[in-house]
């Protein structure tokens, strides 16, 4: 676990502008993401350093079929990483490959088909094997990690042949609700 970087950060979390009060009001009320296909496990999610792509991710949802988003906002927040489960660190990949290990083990031996990731950004898989470390480490006793930051590349590429996406960026899984330090109303013109 990661406790070697800068620990603050400002991530931006997209929703309902009517629930970006309520959490304005009283942060405790953020529920964590629990989705199945959550890459990275459950937790409050954040894009760190990136209101518009917050915001974009909140508008992209509010035209989804039943969608709870009227209103698109995005409301930021100063996140203390704490123990950070950091997936652009060697240390964290290696934990990932034994939690991996771990979880084709557990599914082979219970004869049951291992989850998938999917195109369409279901990443069934990459959740299981985090919940599946979490799991390891309480097992074992060790202190729950309380973030979880990774890198994603996604989107088209932003011109030919180009390495870089348009949806490219960085989130964060607050799992634990005391590393949110403090929530903020994101200036307009940060969302230009």
């Amino acid at each position: 676990m990661n406790r070697l970087a800068s620990s603050f950060v400002l991530g931006y979390h997209g929703c309902d502008e009517d629930k970006a009060d309520k959490f304005l009001k009283d942060h405790t009320t953020m529920n964590p993401s629990t989705n199945k296909y959550d890459w990275l496990g459950s937790g409050i999610y954040f894009w760190e350093g990136n209101p518009l792509r917050g915001l974009q991710w909140a508008e992209e949802r509010s035209r989804d079929t039943g969608s709870t988003i009227k209103r698109p906002y995005v409301v930021g927040a100063v996140i203390d990483l704490g123990l950070c489960l950091d997936l652009t660190t060697s240390d964290a990949i290696k934990w990932i490959e034994t939690a991996h290990v771990s979880l084709v083990d557990t599914f082979r031996i219970a004869s049951m088909p291992l989850p998938k990731n999917t195109k369409n950004l279901q990443n069934n898989l990459d959740c299981a094997v985090v919940e599946m470390l979490h799991d390891i480490r309480k097992s074992e006793g060790k202190p729950e990690i309380q973030t979880v930051r990774g890198v994603f590349t996604e989107g088209a590429p932003i011109y030919p042949t180009s390495a870089f996406r348009a949806k490219t960026h960085v989130q964060i899984a607050v799992r634990d609700h005391a590393c949110i330090k403090g929530l903020f109303r994101v200036p307009k013109e940060h969302l230009a």
